[in-house]
This record gives C-alpha cells, sequence and structure tokens, in this order.
C-alpha cells in the first residue's frame, strides 16, 4: 500500500487531507505537524511521497526539502500553499520538489498529482536500471545458442509464474531477468535484484520481508523489504542457492500464499512481485546434498531458462566486443575506435572459462586503455589471451592479414573468411553491391557487416 505523508503546522488541515487521501485514494496516510516531526518520521518510517506546507513556523518547507537533499532521503515530494504565492513554490521546485498544488484543490486532483510522482519516481529508477544495462551486451548476438535462449525468454516472459535462470558466472543472468521483466505483463512496474550470495545470513531474511519498528536491537524504524519495493513488478534473486535453509523455507511460503509478513510484525501484507530467481550452481545436487529445499526447487523448476556460456557461442564475440567497444569508449569519454580483424580472431580463440562475458568486456576495457590508437591491434590483447588462444604468432594491424599465421581453428576460419571477401572485394573493384553478388549474400548490408566484423577496408 502507498504511504503519504501529510506536513501541514495546522492540525484541522492536516488530519481532513489524510481523512481525504485514505478515502479518495486509499492510501496509507501519516501526519507530521511539522518540520523536524517530519523528517522524524521519514527516518522512521518507509514513506512513498511526502505533501509539504511551505509555510510553518521554526522549520518551514524549504528547511525539510533542504534537509532532505541532505540526508540523502529521496522521497518525492509535492508542496502545497493556501497563499497563492506561486513564487515560492517554483523555489520550492528548484529545491527538489516535483509539483506543487494548491489547497483548495479537490482530493481527486491531489490523488492525480500523487499517482503522477510515484510514476516519475519509477521511471527514473527504470531509466537508471536500463542505462546500467545498456553496458552490458551479453544478450548481443546472433548465434543458435544466443537464439534459444530469446526463444525461450519470449516463451516465458508473459507467465506470471516463478522463473529460474541457470547459467555460469558472468554469462549474463541478470539481463535475462530484466529481459524477462521487460517483456512481462508489468514492464513498468519494479524491478528489484538482490544478491543472496552478498547477503550475511543474519540479514537475508531481514532484506526480502522487511521489519517492523523495533522488531530487533537497532530497528528504529519500520523497513520494506525486497518482496514489498518489487510490488507490481519483478524480484530478481541471484544466486538463490546461496540461501540459507530457514530463509528457503520462508521465501517458499512467500511465493505460494503470496504475502508476506515482516519481521516482528503479525500483519500480513499481499505481494504481486513476480519472483525470477538464478544461479550458477547445479540445484539438483543441492537438493541431494541437503543445501537446498527439495519443495522450494519444484517450485521453481517450473520454467527454467540457460544461459549459454560464451565458449559455445564464440561467432558472437565480434558483435559484443563491437557494442563493448562503443559503451566503453562513451563511458571513459574517448573518441571511437574499433577492433581489427587479428585482435578479433585471438579473442574469439580464446576459452573464456573463468566469467564470460564480463570477463570479454574487462579484457576490452584493458585494450582501450593499452592504445592511444584509433585502430585496437593483435599486441594490445592482454598477453595471456594471446598465448591461450595462439594468437602469439600472429602480428600485423588493420586486419591487412601481413604475416598471420593463426594456429587455431577460430583463427583459422576468420583468416579463411577474411581473405575470401578481400579477393572478392578487389575482384569487383571493391563495389560493395556488386561483392556481396558475387558472394551470393542476401545485401550488401550483411557484406558490410562481415568487412566491419574483420575489420577490412579500402584504406
Amino acid at each position: 500500500m502507498t504511504t503519504v505523508l501529510v506536513v501541514d503546522d495546522v492540525a484541522p488541515m492536516a488530519q481532513q487531507y489524510a481523512y481525504d487521501l485514505k478515502r479518495v485514494g486509499g492510501y496509507e496516510a501519516l501526519i507530521a505537524h511539522g518540520g523536524r516531526e517530519a523528517l522524524d518520521t521519514l527516518e522512521r518510517e518507509a514513506v512513498d511521497c511526502v505533501i509539504l506546507d511551505l509555510e510553518m513556523p521554526v522549520m518551514d518547507g524549504f528547511d525539510v526539502l533542504r534537509a532532505l537533499e541532505r540526508r540523502a532521503l529521496h522521497v518525492p515530494v509535492i508542496v502545497y500553499t493556501g497563499t497563492g504565492n506561486y513564487d515560492r513554490c517554483i523555489q520550492a521546485i528548484r529545491l527538489g520538489a516535483r509539483s506543487f498544488i494548491d489547497k483548495a484543490e479537490p482530493m481527486e486532483r491531489v490523488v492525480q498529482e500523487v499517482e503522477s510522482a510515484l510514476e516519475r519516481q519509477r521511471l527514473a529508477a527504470q531509466v537508471a536500471a536500463l542505462r546500467d544495462a545498456a553496458a552490458d551486451p551479453s544478450l548481443v548476438g546472433a548465434s543458435a545458442p544466443m537464439q534459444h535462449l530469446k526463444d525461450a525468454i519470449a516463451r516465458v516472459a508473459k507467465i506470471p509464474s516463478p522463473v529460474l535462470i541457470v547459467g555460469e558466472s558472468g554469462s549474463g543472468k541478470e539481463l535475462v531477468a530484466r529481459e524477462l521483466h521487460h517483456l512481462g505483463a508489468s514492464p513498468r512496474g519494479p524491478f528489484v535484484a538482490l544478491n543472496s550470495a552478498a547477503l550475511p545470513e543474519n540479514l537475508v531474511e531481514d532484506e526480502l520481508f522487511g521489519h517492523e519498528r523495533g522488531a530487533f536491537t537497532g530497528a528504529n524504524a519500520l523497513r520494506k523489504g525486497a518482496f514489498e519495493a518489487a510490488a507490481g513488478g519483478t524480484l530478481f534473486l541471484d544466486e538463490i542457492g546461496e540461501l540459507p535453509l530457514p530463509a528457503q523455507a520462508k521465501l517458499l511460503r512467500v511465493i505460494e500464499q503470496r504475502q508476506v509478513t515482516r519481521l516482528g510484525g503479525n500483519r500480513t501484507i499481499a505481494t504481486d512481485a513476480r519472483v525470477v530467481a538464478a544461479t550458477n550452481r547445479d540445484l539438483d545436487a543441492e537438493v541431494a546434498a541437503g543445501r537446498f529445499r527439495q519443495d522450494l526447487f519444484y517450485r521453481m523448476n517450473v520454467h527454467v531458462v540457460r544461459v549459454p556460456t560464451l565458449r559455445e557461442r564464440l561467432s558472437d564475440v565480434p558483435a559484443l566486443v563491437e557494442q563493448l567497444v562503443t559503451s566503453t569508449c562513451a563511458r571513459f569519454g574517448m573518441r571511437p575506435r574499433r577492433v581489427d580483424g587479428t585482435a578479433l580472431e585471438s579473442l574469439m580463440a580464446y576459452d573464456w572459462k573463468r566469467n564470460n562475458v564480463r570477463e570479454l568486456r574487462n579484457t576490452v576495457e584493458r585494450m582501450i586503455i593499452a592504445t592511444d590508437a584509433d585502430v585496437i591491434a593483435l599486441e594490445d590483447v592482454p598477453a595471456e589471451i594471446r598465448d591461450a588462444s595462439g594468437a602469439g604468432g600472429m602480428h600485423g594491424a588493420g586486419g591487412t592479414g601481413a604475416g598471420v599465421a593463426p594456429t587455431s581453428f577460430h583463427a583459422l576460419r576468420a583468416e579463411a573468411e577474411r581473405r575470401i571477401i578481400v579477393a572478392a572485394l578487389e575482384r569487383n573493384n571493391w563495389h560493395i553491391t556488386k561483392t556481396a553478388q558475387d558472394l551470393g549474400l542476401s545485401d550488401h548490408a550483411s557484406l558490410l557487416k562481415i568487412m566491419r566484423r574483420h575489420g577490412i577496408s579500402r584504406e
């Protein structure tokens, strides 16, 4: 349920507003009779939106807005006024308020403003999440394993039941969860990610279910858990195999009953968050070893999405590298770069056993930092990758192939493709459309894509 805090030093006005917010909007409404009381309430209670009077003694609305900024309390604020002094309202907007209303406005209009403020808050969180996801190219690629993955995501995205994502570390399981959310029934709802492996055992249940004030020593304020935060959206539980057994039992009960009870409380709260979990463990083996509950495993194992390793889709490496180079250069404020054919061959021949796409991302960053040149060459590839991929004997830059002696199957195949393309281009005097027809490609765009992958240009 949405909780709104009404801050007004005039008690009858605050009480009437709180009553009308409950009646018209269905909100849980709290009251603070001054700025300091409002800040105390915000530190203590889980508040979704604040309606703030500007004209208050001792600590007025402007002081409250400044204090919220200092304390990093990111809650949407709507200021309201009974004086008609809209210049002061504009000043409040500059201090961080979302909007302003007149105290004489009908409550239906106030509820609209609250919903609008909450929606903007949700959209801001989604934009931040999408910005982070855009830097992760894990779902880039047209290989058969990636097509199978995309088909599996499309099949189960609209189904509200739990999904289990399995795959090695660094293969892109969270990005798959975000794609399930984006294509699901409630893409505008929140996406809340919780890494089970990173939580101390004594905090797992608090993070999942929240707590009431006074539930334990140090619980000075009510706190909503991940299930409540994900209401109307998706709760992603990464590394679910790391959850301790007591938390597994409670998690199963919440999934089955679709209700959560905060620690220290006795009131059940309905939850409609869809649960998507991920693991890099063999949960069958974990069940057999008694480390994972069989009933929870069966509940989560209804829809399973397997993320392929990077080793299974090496043909996607050129497209992955291209996007990683573009996003990394943009993030570092560097001019655009490209990776030449011999460097790509080395990357395609490597095994990527440790961290899959995550390891590839780190490697690309190292390569970009290693050179100021516009073209990233073989010598810029980390030595351990060159040596392991059998590319140590390669040399040359710009994809010209001079002196290349590839020793791995993938490097040999890539070099053969590059030589065929260059020969066809020279035979057709570098006319792209004619060369594409000569090679039996569907259109010139396909040829240009292959040329970019190998770093081929007439220059």
